[in-house]
């Protein structure tokens, strides 16, 4: 595997793990019912622009991803979608440029 697969990696993991611990914390603290979640990702302008910015990011990323599988045949890479929406942009992207990066067989 190339540095740059490791490192794509790392980042998918480090995406997953490092904001999960805090929703993890957040849902302890507050209970598991999303609605009080979503409530509080608008709890001010700020905030409201970056779930806005996070979920733009999103959409973009799954348009290229199925693109690209529509073209590459990588199938595997669709998994970088729920990677995506049910952790963050911060675990789906780098996750679809490992299998993006994988080599050729």
């Amino acid at each position: 595997m190339t540095p740059l697969r490791v490192i794509y990696l790392a980042l998918a993991l480090w995406g997953a793990v490092h904001p999960m611990a805090y929703f993890l914390t957040w849902f302890w603290e507050n209970g598991f019912a999303m609605g009080p979640m979503i409530d509080a990702w608008h709890a001010n302008a700020a905030s409201s622009g970056l779930v806005w910015d996070l979920t733009i990011a999103a959409i973009a990323l799954t348009v290229w991803i199925l693109a690209e599988v529509w073209v590459r045949r990588n199938w595997i890479s669709l998994i970088a979608i729920p990677a995506t929406f049910c952790i963050g942009v911060s675990c789906g992207l780098p996750l679809y440029l490992y299998f993006r990066s994988r080599p050729i067989d």
